[in-house]
């Protein structure tokens, strides 16, 4: 059956995702800590882009690349309410530290309450503003980087923090299916471009290498050379 551009994008939004397939992946991982699932709640309950949390599947991969990877200085670029940032400190090391980046002052507020409930608060930085003036004020060199942010500016963050990343360090991408957008065709919407533009380039860039993950609204991983 052929789709139109307009059809094809409704039914993978719909179908990306099958629901019996998460459903048999969450049972059989690990559940939430309390406060994961404080802020989950009341970000679903209270947020009207709630979409935008990673959620537990994805929080414990998350959680899981950290620890395996020992880092002991982490990037987020978009911190939305805490969540994946929690996610992600559990994997530091002990004088570890995790820097994240929120445009969006209410948002930024929100999170900050969790941190502080949170053992891992001083190793916390949360830094309020545009990414990518912070970004350049950062004299850090990184472990791991996860960019979950505006996606028109995914390959500058990418550009940006890539000279700075370790040998061996690992960038997180996170929406590289963009709601399946990218999907069966030319992208149309400037996000979707954008991803699409952004997927292309890791692709071709010579000093990484990289694996797309269809895990949510997918997750590009990505290693430096």
């Amino acid at each position: 059956m052929a789709f139109s551009r307009v059809t094809f994008a409704a039914e993978m939004d719909i179908t990306l995702i099958n629901p019996q397939a998460e459903a048999y992946a969450e049972c059989f991982s690990d559940t939430e800590d309390e406060l994961l699932r404080e802020i989950a709640a009341d970000t679903h309950a209270t947020h009207r882009h709630a979409h935008m949390l990673s959620g537990r599947l994805q929080g414990l991969l998350l959680t899981m690349l950290s620890r395996m990877h020992s880092p002991a200085r982490i990037l987020e670029i978009g911190t939305f309410t805490g969540y994946s940032a929690l996610c992600l400190a559990k994997g530091l090391r002990e004088d570890g530290l995790l820097y994240t980046i929120e445009l969006r002052e209410q948002d930024a507020a929100k999170a900050s309450e969790y941190f502080n409930k949170s053992a891992l608060k001083d190793r916390i930085n949360l830094q309020v503003g545009n990414a990518l003036e912070i970004i350049p004020s950062l004299n850090e060199c990184w472990d791991m980087v996860f960019i979950d942010a505006d996606k028109v500016n995914y390959i500058a963050y990418y550009e940006m923090v890539l000279p700075h990343l370790k040998q061996g360090g690992i960038i997180v991408a996170d929406n590289v299916l963009f709601h399946g957008q990218v999907l069966g065709g030319k992208p149309e919407g400037k996000n979707a471009k954008a991803i699409h533009a952004f997927n292309d380039h890791v692709r071709r860039d010579k000093r990484v290498e990289q694996v797309l993950l269809t895990i949510r609204d997918g997750l590009m991983l990505i290693m430096k050379k």
